[in-house]
């Protein structure tokens, strides 16, 4: 009997997490949003002019379908999917993966425990 397949924080591989924390922590004074995607840069020269600069650990998420590419309006950004989310959500609320007072931003955005935030 097979059991069902879920999305866990496992979805993510160690360095994705890392690459995730990092995106979704607090710079300087602004908290970042899920929903406003990851900003890419972009190549100012040579042949990929003008295209974005994709970090290798954000290919993997975009190869896996947890992350989706968006080009256009300017600069270009990383979305989560609907796995990517899921996924997301997973890691946001088990305290090993994400710290719940640092991501207490994102776990309200993503409904979890809203309002409560743990010490």
């Amino acid at each position: 009997m097979s059991t069902p397949k879920t999305t866990t924080p496992a979805a993510f591989t160690p360095g994705e997490r890392d690459y995730v924390r990092r995106e979704l922590d607090q710079f300087f004074s602004t908290l970042p949003s899920v929903a406003d995607g990851f900003q890419l840069r972009t190549w100012r020269g040579g042949p990929q002019a003008g295209q974005p600069k994709v970090p290798l650990v954000a290919k993997g998420l975009l190869e896996r379908g947890l992350m989706r590419l968006q080009p256009t309006p300017w600069p270009p950004r990383l979305f989560f999917t609907e796995a990517g989310l899921l996924a997301l959500r997973a890691m946001m609320a088990d305290r090993r993966f994400a710290n719940p007072v640092t991501f207490a931003h994102v776990r309200r955005e993503l409904g979890i425990n809203p309002g409560l935030e743990e010490p």
